[in-house]
């Protein structure tokens, strides 16, 4: 048999690189195997990868001498930033310049970059629609990304753009989920209008990524959209209700109102979902479901999804 090819996944621990890391264990006859990379590799979230039978290297993002070695000997990538740890727009432009770096200096044949649209095609930064943030975004952890793909075009990596869409983990992990309002009834909180949210679960993510090295050089030069379906929030409400057995309702509240909500990155998200709700059909339109599905057959709707995760979504 012909030795694997090694697919270095930044993230690992994480949502999207651990989904990755999973698909590939899931699949041992396809030929490939993960490594997953992580700033600390005795970590208990590291540990539990290499006792699957993931290989775990140190990298760090912000040092492009420690992500050539972890990339070196790979023949694919899965490259993301988080912007959530520090939230600034600058930083993640430095790592995803690193990682294309990296890549280029360690010949890796296939680089699969989570990536995003740049809301300043659509909303220049004299436009006062929305807030400029940062002095230089609209969306600081899409337009960040968004900058990041020109190097890895220049560098020329065999690259494909990965667009993807908002996790329904954000329910569980980032306090987006159904919140009781002063009536006491639960609230799903969005400034989406009636207009529709494409949605994923993150470990489909990794799963659609998998396709993308296992399809070869076919969506190298490419971008891809995925999602899981594409819902209004009244669509989600109702299907939380039925998850939970309690009425759950939409709550559509201006962005500006949506910016003002006390907690870390509220302007940034504000302005994110603005962004998917003024330019929907681009939006929806750039995540197509049926390609999604090709990548990744066991893909889940947002009903299954709940079925599978509702018991784990804390009511605020």
């Amino acid at each position: 048999m012909s030795e694997k090819k090694i697919i270095a996944i930044l993230g690992a621990t994480g949502a999207q690189g651990g989904g990755v890391a999973r698909a590939i264990l899931a699949d041992p006859t396809a030929g490939f195997t993960a490594r997953g990379l992580t700033r600390k590799t005795s970590s208990e979230s590291a540990k539990a990868l290499a006792a699957a039978g993931v290989e775990t290297v140190k990298a760090d993002l912000d040092d492009v001498e420690s992500l050539t070695r972890a990339f070196t000997g790979a023949y694919g990538v899965f490259g993301l930033t988080n912007f959530w740890e520090h939230f600034s727009g600058d930083k993640e432009l430095a790592q995803a310049t690193n990682i294309a770096e990296a890549a280029k200096r360690a010949g890796v044949k296939h680089v699969v970059w989570s990536t995003f649209e740049d809301a300043r095609d659509s909303v220049p930064l004299d436009d006062d629609r929305m807030p400029t943030l940062q002095g230089k975004y609209k969306v600081a952890h899409f337009d960040a990304k968004a900058e990041g793909n020109a190097e890895f075009t220049k560098r020329g990596v065999p690259t494909t753009m990965l667009y993807t869409s908002f996790y329904w983990e954000n329910f569980i992990n980032f306090g987006a989920g159904p919140a009781k309002g002063p009536d006491g009834v639960l609230g799903l909180t969005m400034p989406m209008g009636d207009k529709r949210l494409p949605g994923i679960a993150a470990e489909d993510i990794g799963k659609a990524a998998y396709g993308i090295f296992k399809a070869g050089d076919a969506y190298i030069g490419k971008t891809v959209g995925v999602a899981g379906e594409h819902l209004t929030g009244r669509q989600m409400a109702d299907a939380f209700t039925s998850a939970l057995g309690q009425t759950v309702r939409y709550n559509d509240v201006p962005a500006d109102v949506y910016r003002s909500f006390p907690f870390p990155g509220a302007d940034d998200m504000g302005n994110m979902f603005q962004f998917k709700r003024d330019f929907n059909g681009m939006y929806v339109g750039n995540r197509d479901l049926r390609v999604t599905r090709q990548l990744n057959p066991s893909l889940q709707n947002f009903a299954e999804w709940l079925r599978a995760n509702a018991s784990r979504v804390p009511l605020g």
